[in-house]
């Protein structure tokens, strides 16, 4: 076995952000375990895909010991996973609560804390998580009080855990977008979801893969919730 190369574990692989994220890992030369509810086998001996529920620790558990297993080494983790449902506060159901928290909470902790156990075992690695912008600043109109309990909890997380283990050489980061251009807008929606936005624009899935890439790149950089939202969290 080979286990030069760099290893990246992608979470919501399948589309939107996740998907180009793991195209740009492979640009890098990297291989990938790649893994979502309902993403397919590839063909490509570089990547590994992992169909399950990432709130699942068994789901967790496969995702790391088989890419150990396949490519010999966990270098880097990109917890992009997410949902989002928006009502009013009043109007979540518990299914709704369940939901949210089991991928954007649940979905963070098991395989993370696998990750950097791997990690430990080479004194180095990197775990950057994609959050979200209105954490840090509400809209009115937008209902997030989901995005703001468990994407906001993951921006706590990723601080606590850069101290944790800075020693250790293993760096945490975020990503916290705007609203983005992905399956789940559509494009009559472009120009009002734009409008939310200071720079009055929607981002692209390239400026968070981008800003995730940087942070790859960046030794010296750890703890850090980099906001890449048109503006969004300066104020409006």
């Amino acid at each position: 076995m080979n286990t030069s190369q760099k290893v990246a574990v992608v979470t919501g692989a399948s589309q939107g952000i996740g998907a180009a994220v793991l195209r740009a890992f492979r640009n890098l030369d990297y291989r990938v375990v790649a893994t979502s509810r309902t993403i397919k086998p590839s063909d490509e001996p570089n990547i590994l895909t992992i169909a399950g529920d990432i709130g699942d620790p068994a789901t967790a558990r496969r995702i790391i010991s088989e890419g150990v297993q396949r490519f010999g080494r966990i270098d880097t983790l990109v917890n992009n996973a997410g949902i989002y449902i928006g009502k009013p506060f009043t109007e979540h159901t518990a299914e709704d609560f369940i939901a949210v928290t089991n991928v954007n909470l649940a979905g963070f902790y098991y395989v993370t804390q696998l990750a950097i156990a791997e990690m430990e075992k080479h004194s180095g690695g990197h775990v950057v998580s994609v959050t979200a912008s209105v954490v840090d600043q509400a809209i009115s109109g937008v209902h997030s009080v989901l995005a703001a309990l468990t994407k906001g909890g993951l921006n706590a997380a990723t601080k606590s855990l850069a101290i944790e283990y800075a020693k250790k050489g293993i760096r945490i980061n975020a990503v916290a977008p705007g609203i983005i251009k992905t399956p789940m807008h559509s494009p009559e929606t472009h120009e009002a979801l734009g409008a939310f936005h200071p720079l009055g624009f929607m981002g692209e899935t390239s400026d968070i893969v981008n800003a995730i890439l940087y942070l790859e790149s960046a030794p010296f950089v750890t703890g850090e919730i980099m906001h890449v939202d048109g503006g969004q969290s300066a104020g409006r």
